[in-house]
């Protein structure tokens, strides 16, 4: 009989350009790694606040740095991404704390749709250069993903409620106890073990950890759907 599914919990914001690249590549090789994914919405801010990190918008020699790279790896992960005109002036200040509440309360009651949500949202911001802060854009952004425009209403209004709220502030609180510093955070459930492991380019070591074989950001299986 064959071993069950190995569990790796994903702790992202949609805010992340690099939480999109990782959030790709696990969608990517779940079925080939034979991996349960668990997406958990979260919330970049609290986890820096918390860990005492620093945005790296704060640095201006890394958040030069932070375009060229958007631009190399954008054909290296084959991500349809692009840098936003005003990031750090506009897409930061806004945030996204309605964007993360609404994909936690379509988590908590459609989880099979959180992947095809967060992925409408960040073609918004790092594709379209679009906005992810207004009620409008989130529906929007639902509606393209596939749920009915009621659905996507129920959800809107859910984002306000307690139970959504502390969930969010639960799946945020979960990384920081984990040890995670930024997102994107991949916590990997291995054998009575606990594997926590930060970034987009830490995919060959998971790859190591779970006796898999790494074959690129895009496994030749798909390389010719993209």
């Amino acid at each position: 009989m064959a071993p069950g599914p190995r569990t790796l919990e994903f702790f992202y914001d949609v805010i992340s350009p690099y939480s999109w690249l990782g959030f790709e590549v696990l969608c990517r090789y779940q079925k080939l790694w034979n991996i349960q994914l668990k997406l958990q919405p979260t919330l970049l801010g609290g986890v820096m606040r918390e860990s005492g990190n620093e945005p790296p918008g704060r640095l201006p020699a890394k958040a030069r740095y932070i375009k060229s790279d958007i631009t190399l790896l954008k054909e290296y992960f084959q991500v349809p991404m692009n840098f936003p005109k005003n990031f750090f002036q506009e897409v930061v200040p806004k945030g996204t704390l309605s964007a993360m509440r609404f994909l936690t309360a379509v988590s908590m009651e459609q989880p099979q749709m959180v992947e095809k949500v967060t992925r409408e949202l960040w073609m918004r911001i790092w594709s379209r250069d679009e906005d992810v802060a207004t009620p409008q854009s989130i529906l929007e952004a639902a509606e393209k993903a596939g749920l009915s425009a009621e659905q996507a209403q129920n959800f809107l209004k859910k984002i306000s409620t307690a139970e959504v709220k502390n969930k969010l502030k639960e799946n945020t609180e979960a990384a920081c106890k984990y040890g995670a510093f930024g997102l994107p955070t991949t916590v990997v459930h291995l054998d009575g073990k606990t594997h926590m492991l930060f970034g987009s380019d830490r995919m060959d070591l998971l790859a190591y950890l779970l006796g898999e074989k790494w074959m690129g950001p895009v496994p030749p299986a798909l390389s010719a759907k993209l």
